[in-house]
C-alpha cells in the first residue's frame, strides 16, 4: 500500500556507520525552552512562631563524593555558607568526608573533618582519622557529637550528596561505594534520640540530593523532625543556594520550619532559573505530623489494588501499569538510562481512579494536606510533590531492596510482591482472606482522625507476615505469545495491529521501533523507539504514524528512546558522547508549541541506583558524537553494537533540534508490546520504502 510524506538525506550517514560497525564487529521537534514557573502555592506564607533571639543550630551532613572531586560542587556550596553574614544565635556545624579529593584547601583529604561556621568565622573543630560516610555508625557519631557539645533551642539537619530514592538511600562514599539506606537514617536518629511525634528534636530535616521527596523517606524520619525538604526530580549540580536560605534564617530567627523550608525551595528554584536548569527542577515542603493520614491513605490504596488484583490479575496490572506509564516518574526509568523506579504518588493515584475508586481520592487529599510548598519547573508540573515505589522495570532485585524497607507500606510491599512474583505467601492470603490487614488500615484510620497516635499496621498482623521472602518467579504475563504479531495494512497505507481483549490485559504500553535498512550492504541502524502510534485502547488498534521524519540534532540523525508519555509533553534520552564522556541528551517534546526543547546531558543511574545531579547545559564549540545501535542483517539478532557514528561541534549555544526528512531509504517498523514488568515481544517487521513524497508499506516480508 501507499501513502504520501511531505524531504536530510540518509546515505552519507549510513556509509559512515557501515564502516565502523565493519570495523567493530571484528572485535566483537527546537526551540529555547520556556521559563520555569512556580507552584500555585508560591503565594503562601508562614509565621513566624518563634522567638528571634532562640538560638538554632543546623548540622550539615557534606559527603563529598564525584561531585566534589570532579566538579567542586561541594567547595562552590560551602563558599556560598560562609558568604553568609550570621547572628549569634544562628551556628552551622559541618562534617564533611566521602571524597577521593576536596577542591578547596580547608577541607582535609582522607580524614573527616569537623567545621563550626558562626558569626565570628569558620573553625576547625576536628581532623579525625578517614571514616566511611555512607555508614550508619558514622552518621550517629556526628550526631551524637553535635548533641554532646552544642545546645540550640531548634536544629536542623541537611544531608548533601547523590541520592537514589527509597531504595538507593542517600550519601554515597565515593571510596567505599556505601550509602545510608532509610533503615540507617531512622536507626541513626534513634541512637540519639528518642522519638516524639508531638515534640521531635529537629525542626527540620533536609534532603539536598536527587529523589528523596519519597513517601518513604519521610516516614524513616517521622517522629525526629516537624519538616523534611527533598525533591522528587533528579536534582541540578547547582543544588540548593546555601547564601539564600541560611541567609533568610540568618535575618529572622524567630521563622519557623515551614518558613526555612519556603525559603530553602525559594531560593532553590531562583538559583535553578540562574543556571538555566529549572525546566525538570522540583523541590517540596512535607509537614511530618500529617505522615500517620498519609500512611493509612497510601494503605489504603495499596489494599484496594490488592484486592482488585486477586480478582482480575492481568487486567489490573495492566491497567495500572499504564497509569504509572502515564504519571510523572523521575530519574529516567528506561533500560538505557537504568531505573529509579520512583513515581509521583498523586499522579499515579488520578490515573488510577476508575480502577481504584475507594481510595485514589483519599491517597491525593492526604499528599495535598502533607505537602505544604513546592516548586516546579514547566516540565514537571504534574507532580504533588511526594514520590513513592513502582516497579517500572519489574525487577526482583528492586523489589527485594524494597521489601527491606521498614518504613514502607505493608500493603504497597504485598502489591509489588505480587506482580513480580506472581502469587503471594500464604501467610499473607490469610491475612487478606480473614480481612486482617483491612482491619489494621482501619485502625490506624480511627486513631489518626481522633488525633490518637496511630498503631503501625505490622502490629496488628502476624509477625511472619511482615517478612516476605523471595520465591521462584511464577511470571502473569507471557508477551512472548505477542511475538511477531501479524500486521496488516489499511486502504490508507497505514499499518496497523489489531489485539484482543487479553491481549492488551498483558500491557502496560505499546511503542514503536524504527530501523534503516540496507540490503546490499547488510546493515540494520536503529533509530529508537516513540510513542507515535495511533492508539485506540478501546477498540484494541494500534497504526503507525511514519511519515519519514526523525529527529535530528543541527541536522545530524540521532537515536532516541521514549522515557516518559505524559498529556502535554514527552520525555526522550538520546546517547551521545559530549566532549568525549557518554551521556544521554534529555530532550522534551511539548504539544502545546510543537516542538522538541533540550533540556541538558546527564549520565544515567548508577549501580547504587544513585541519579546524576549534573545536568549539563549544550554551548557553543561543544563536540556531540552521535551514538546509534547496529547490527547485520545476516547476523544474529541480538548481535547489537554500539558505535560512534557522526562526530561534531556545536556552532550554538541553542543547538537546534526538530524532526527532518529522511530522504529515500528502506525502514523497518515494528510494534513494540511492552508488559507491566518491562518485558516485551515486538510484531511482524513492516517495511516503509521512500522514493520522493510517496512511502511504499509492505509486510509478510522476509
Amino acid at each position: 500500500m501507499i501513502k504520501f510524506c511531505g524531504r536530510i538525506g540518509i546515505a552519507f550517514f549510513m556509509s559512515v556507520a557501515l564502516m565502523l560497525i565493519s570495523a567493530c564487529s571484528d572485535g566483537e521537534k527546537s526551540g529555547a525552552a520556556p521559563t520555569s514557573s512556580r507552584s500555585e502555592s508560591s503565594q503562601v506564607t508562614f509565621s513566624n512562631d518563634y522567638n528571634k533571639n532562640d538560638t538554632w543550630l543546623v548540622y550539615w551532613y557534606l559527603c563529598g563524593t564525584d561531585l566534589e572531586s570532579d566538579d567542586g560542587s561541594a567547595t562552590a556550596d560551602f563558599s556560598e555558607l560562609v558568604d553568609v553574614d550570621l547572628p549569634p544565635n544562628v551556628k552551622v556545624l559541618v562534617q564533611t568526608g566521602g571524597a577521593v579529593e576536596w577542591q578547596n584547601e580547608a577541607v582535609p583529604n582522607g580524614k573527616i573533618g569537623r567545621f563550626l561556621y558562626d558569626n565570628e568565622d569558620l573553625k576547625v573543630l576536628q581532623t579525625l582519622p578517614d571514616a566511611d560516610m555512607g555508614s550508619k555508625s558514622t552518621l550517629i557519631d556526628f550526631l551524637r557529637y553535635g548533641k554532646e557539645n552544642f545546645k540550640a533551642d531548634h536544629q536542623v539537619f541537611v544531608f548533601w550528596n547523590h541520592g537514589g530514592g527509597s531504595i538507593g538511600g542517600i550519601c554515597s562514599d565515593e571510596r567505599t561505594g556505601n550509602a545510608l539506606s532509610l533503615n540507617d537514617l531512622t536507626e541513626a536518629f534513634s541512637a540519639v534520640y528518642e522519638k516524639s511525634p508531638e515534640n521531635p528534636p529537629f525542626e527540620l530535616i533536609g534532603f539536598d540530593a536527587c529523589l528523596m521527596a519519597t513517601y518513604d523517606t519521610a516516614n524513616s524520619i517521622y517522629g525526629f523532625s516537624r519538616f523534611m525538604v527533598g525533591s522528587e526530580e533528579l536534582e541540578p549540580g547547582s543544588g540548593w543556594e546555601y547564601t539564600g536560605w541560611v541567609g533568610a534564617l540568618a535575618k529572622n530567627p524567630a521563622m519557623n520550619g515551614a518558613s526555612l523550608g519556603k525559603a530553602i525551595c525559594d531560593t532553590y528554584i531562583k538559583g535553578c532559573q540562574e543556571y538555566d536548569v529549572d525546566d525538570s527542577a522540583t523541590l517540596s515542603l512535607i509537614d511530618l505530623s500529617k505522615i500517620p493520614k498519609l500512611t493509612w491513605a497510601y494503605e489504603a490504596f495499596g489494599l484496594e489494588a490488592l484486592q482488585n488484583a486477586r480478582r482480575d490479575t492481568k487486567g489490573f496490572f495492566s491497567s495500572f501499569g499504564r497509569g504509572a506509564q502515564r504519571a510523572e516518574n523521575y530519574g529516567g526509568n528506561t533500560r538505557k538510562s537504568g531505573y529509579t523506579d520512583m513515581v509521583d504518588l498523586a499522579d499515579l493515584a488520578r490515573q488510577s481512579k476508575s480502577l481504584l475508586p475507594k481510595s485514589s481520592g483519599d491517597l491525593i487529599k492526604a499528599i495535598d494536606e502533607a505537602v505544604v510548598y513546592r516548586v516546579q519547573g514547566d516540565y514537571r508540573k504534574k507532580g504533588s510533590g511526594i514520590s513513592g515505589f513502582h516497579s517500572y522495570e519489574g525487577s526482583e532485585d528492586y523489589l527485594v531492596n524494597y521489601l527491606d524497607v521498614e518504613a514502607a507500606p505493608m500493603s504497597q510491599k504485598f502489591l509489588y510482591y505480587y506482580l513480580i512474583y506472581g502469587e503471594l505467601p500464604d501467610s499473607v492470603t490469610r491475612i487478606l482472606d480473614d480481612g486482617s490487614l483491612e482491619k489494621a488500615i482501619n485502625k490506624m484510620k480511627a486513631e489518626v482522625e481522633e488525633e490518637k497516635p496511630a498503631p503501625p499496621i505490622e502490629d496488628n498482623v502476624p509477625s511472619n507476615v511482615t517478612t516476605l521472602q523471595p520465591i521462584q518467579q511464577q511470571k502473569i504475563f507471557n508477551v512472548s505469545s505477542l511475538e511477531d504479531l501479524p500486521v496488516d495494512v489499511d486502504k490508507d497505507g497505514n499499518a496497523f495491529v489489531k489485539l484482543t481483549e487479553e491481549q492488551m490485559d498483558m500491557l502496560s504500553s505499546i511503542h514503536c521501533q524504527l530501523v534503516y535498512m540496507d540490503i546490499e550492504k547488510d546493515i540494520i541502524l536503529y533509530l529508537g523507539s516513540d510513542a507515535n502510534i495511533d492508539a485506540d485502547w478501546d477498540k484494541g488498534i494500534f497504526k503507525d504514524n511514519f511519515t519519514g521524519y526523525w529527529p535530528c540534532l543541527d541536522g545530524h540523525i540521532v537515536y532516541m528512546e521514549i522515557v516518559a508519555e505524559n498529556d502535554d509533553y514527552n520525555f526522550y534520552n538520546v546517547p551521545i558522547k559530549l566532549n568525549g564522556v557518554e551521556c544521554n541528551l534529555q530532550v522534551v517534546y511539548n504539544y502545546k508549541d510543537e516542538k522538541y526543547h533540550i533540556l541538558g546531558a546527564r549520565k544515567g543511574i548508577d549501580d547504587n541506583n544513585m541519579g546524576n545531579r549534573e545536568l549539563i547545559k549544550l554551548k557553543k564549540g561543544d563536540k556531540i558524537t552521535t551514538i546509534h545501535y547496529a547490527a547485520t542483517i545476516s547476523g544474529d539478532d541480538d548481535d547489537l553494537t554500539a558505535i560512534d557514528v557522526e562526530t561534531f561541534t556545536l556552532t550554538s549555544n541553542n543547538p537546534k533540534f526538530e524532526d527532518e526528512d529522511m530522504g529515500d531509504g528502506l525502514f523497518g517498523y515494528c510494534f513494540e508490546f511492552i508488559s507491566p514488568t518491562e518485558d516485551s515481544a515486538l510484531s511482524q517487521l513492516v517495511e516503509f520504502e521512500v522514493k520522493g513524497d510517496t512511502i511504499t508499506t509492505s509486510v509478510d516480508v522476509d
